[in-house]
């Protein structure tokens, strides 16, 4: 039985027919080179394009910053599903979420694609020595060794990492700051008081892991990141000794939730100085189910003083908003100083003219537009991500503005290391753009997110970015038993037009001065829909 998606896919493709009348074409083949450079990838978690690189002057990023200067900044770069798992999965295969087949947090890849080909599997293929330490892939998502096709030498294991002396792996994977490990003993006596155990327990202690943020007088290694950057210091140098070229990935997990850091890197912030989000409330005409409802911070963290943040999406307080966003700041700052020590390695080591560096942020996230504190959505805050490349003999310093997707970097990276690229990727290179940042690869970015409504069932909502619009259409599982045939149209439609409402705070769709925008954009979506191939 065909999966739901899959089939609401094919079924939106013919509803907008009328709306297109070809699809996209085939990319060009690729010529391979004879150099095998290296390739360090960085993968961040949660990681918006809030980086001084991005024109965010008040960021403290020097080491991002100066890998900037090595490469080509994509200034306008769209993730495929903006969370963990089926972003991961989709940049690492070069593939859109309806060919993974991984839109959620539990389906593992594999068992709906046994023989995907992800992008350090081809590097192992090539001769590559392919490992890594740290969240790469989402761990929901693949197998215990964290998808054993993709790496020559098995991942590091987090629980061998080296922390701090006298400090050891965080308390409740996160923590390390004397009241914050005092609060999770209350919760935990609470627990016991309450005789939770088993599965109880652990749902408990699962809707209460701790504060959201943390400022400990800790060393950055008393933290995951940190003991993630100094082993990957010492693996780097091991793997210069070998002689085989490599391809080593790390992950940061910061700023994810909880935005916990050493205290230093909260100093680099002036709280009075911080700025909440200019606009807080929904766009006007736009259906409520384009939105989420920060879930993961309301449902499993708490304020530092063991209460639970509001729910809904009223504003929160200012001073509960400046305290998270000041979190994010210092959590960012914390984890570009762990990018800087990959950096000095590299140099160190004598492998910086031969290694391209990509540093990638999975999703961005919601400080508090739109009311909302999470990502899990297709707006501009939820959907745009960072992207930075350097490679030996291009030249640095450069940002591009032509738009860009996740998918993108396993073409662009085969086509660096002079590998043949596969077929039937979903992305382009973005070489071009690397020697010429004025020059653009594609029409538009596409993003996607499922939704489950009570009065609609199941929902995907498909996005198109453009330079000036984004344009969303959701579409039913099941057209026939939501009833909109024989006229049928998607279940709602967005349009947000960036040059004249920045802050997404009007949905076009319905003006009258905006439909040559939406009708240009639905055939946009449906050559999209008819252009993608079927997983196998």
């Amino acid at each position: 039985m065909k999966n739901g998606f899959e089939s609401m896919r094919k079924t939106s493709f013919f509803l907008l027919l009328s709306f297109a009348l070809q699809s996209l074409g085939a990319q060009p083949t690729k010529k391979p080179s004879a150099i095998r450079p290296n390739v360090l990838f960085i993968a961040v978690d949660d990681l918006k394009p809030l980086l001084s690189a991005y024109g965010e002057s008040r960021m403290k990023t020097p080491n991002i910053d100066r890998l900037a200067r090595m490469g080509t900044v994509f200034l306008n770069n769209y993730c495929q599903q903006a969370v963990c798992a089926p972003t991961r999965a989709s940049l690492l295969t070069g593939q859109r979420p309806d060919y993974t087949q991984v839109w959620d947090l539990e389906t593992l890849m594999r068992d709906k694609n046994p023989d995907i080909l992800t992008l350090p599997q081809y590097f192992r293929q090539n001769g590559y020595t392919t490992t890594g330490l740290g969240k790469v892939f989402d761990s929901r998502s693949v197998d215990k060794m964290l998808d054993e096709p993709s790496w020559s030498v098995p991942f590091d294991k987090l629980e061998e990492a080296d922390y701090a002396a006298g400090y050891g792996r965080p308390k409740a994977n996160y923590y390390q700051g004397p009241e914050t490990l005092k609060l999770l003993e209350e919760i935990r006596t609470k627990a016991g008081k309450m005789g939770l155990k088993g599965e109880k327990l652990k749902d408990y202690l699962n809707k209460n892991r701790g504060p959201a943020v943390e400022s400990a007088e800790v060393p950055d290694d008393a933290y995951q990141d940190g003991a993630v950057a100094k082993k990957a210091v010492a693996t780097i140098a091991r793997l210069a000794k070998d002689g085989q070229p490599f391809f080593y990935a790390a992950g940061f997990v910061r700023p994810h939730l909880p935005f916990v850091a050493p205290r230093k890197y909260w100093d680099l912030y002036d709280r009075e100085e911080i700025n909440t989000a200019a606009y807080q409330q929904f766009a006007t005409d736009s259906p409520q189910f384009a939105y989420q409802a920060s879930g993961e911070l309301v449902n499993a963290y708490l304020l530092p003083n063991g209460d639970r943040y509001p729910t809904g999406y009223a504003p929160k307080p200012t001073e509960m908003q400046k305290e998270l966003i000041h979190g994010y700041y210092a959590a960012v700052s914390y984890m570009d100083a762990q990018v800087g020590k990959l950096l000095d390695a590299l140099d160190e080591q004598g492998l910086t003219k031969n290694t391209i560096i990509v540093l990638w942020g999975d999703h961005g996230w919601h400080l508090g537009d739109h009311g909302i504190w999470c990502k899990h959505t297709n707006f501009e805050q939820a959907t745009r991500a960072p992207l930075i490349i350097a490679a030996p003999g291009l030249t640095g310093g450069q940002k591009a503005e032509g738009l860009t997707e996740f998918v993108d970097v396993f073409p662009t990276l085969t086509d660096l290391a002079g590998l043949k690229t596969p077929e039937k990727l979903a992305g382009k290179s973005l070489v071009p753009m690397m020697k010429n940042p004025n020059a653009t690869v594609k029409r538009f970015a596409q993003s996607q997110y499922p939704r489950s409504t009570k009065e609609y069932g199941k929902l995907m909502g498909y996005a198109i970015r453009t330079p000036r619009y984004r344009y969303v259409a959701w579409f039913a599982e099941d057209y026939d038993k939501n009833k909109v045939l024989p006229n049928v149209r998607p279940i709602a439609e967005e349009l947000y037009d960036y040059e004249d409402d920045p802050n997404e705070e009007i949905n076009f769709a319905a003006h009258s001065d905006h439909q040559d925008a939406l009708k240009e954009h639905q055939v946009l979506l449906t050559e999209f829909l008819g252009s993608q191939p079927q997983a196998r």
